[in-house]
């Protein structure tokens, strides 16, 4: 069996894109992680699986507390940096969405994907 612990749609503002003006005002981001285990979990213990709250207080970190990043990849990447210190953590699923991302024209959703596995 393959246990994933996973946080969806978590909004928060944050000051990143390509743009200096993006670093100016607060913007929303949706982020989405899913990360699967080295091990199931057999015992009701807390210890010894992924606290939804990790998740969350990654995103706070890594996200919303850090400095302006210019791309959402680089987000990503500290994401999984955070993240992938549990040794708990096999892999890790990341989707950041930018829903007022300035695009040339109308309509879309700017988001970027990135996938982690450890070694």
């Amino acid at each position: 069996m393959t246990t994933r612990i996973g946080l969806e749609s978590y909004e928060v503002l944050a000051r990143h894109g390509a743009f200096d003006y993006e670093h100016e005002q607060d913007q929303p981001f949706v982020i989405s992680i899913w990360a699967t285990l080295v091990n199931d979990v057999v015992d009701d213990e807390l210890e010894k699986t992924l606290n939804y709250a990790d998740l969350q207080n990654a995103i706070d970190v890594e996200v919303v507390s850090a400095p302006p990043v210019r791309l959402m990849e680089t987000l990503c990447e500290n994401l999984i940096k955070h993240l992938s210190k549990n040794e708990l953590i096999a892999s890790i699923s990341i989707r950041i969405e930018k829903p007022d991302a300035p695009l040339p024209h109308p309509g879309g959703l700017a988001l970027v994907e990135r996938e982690w596995t450890r070694d």
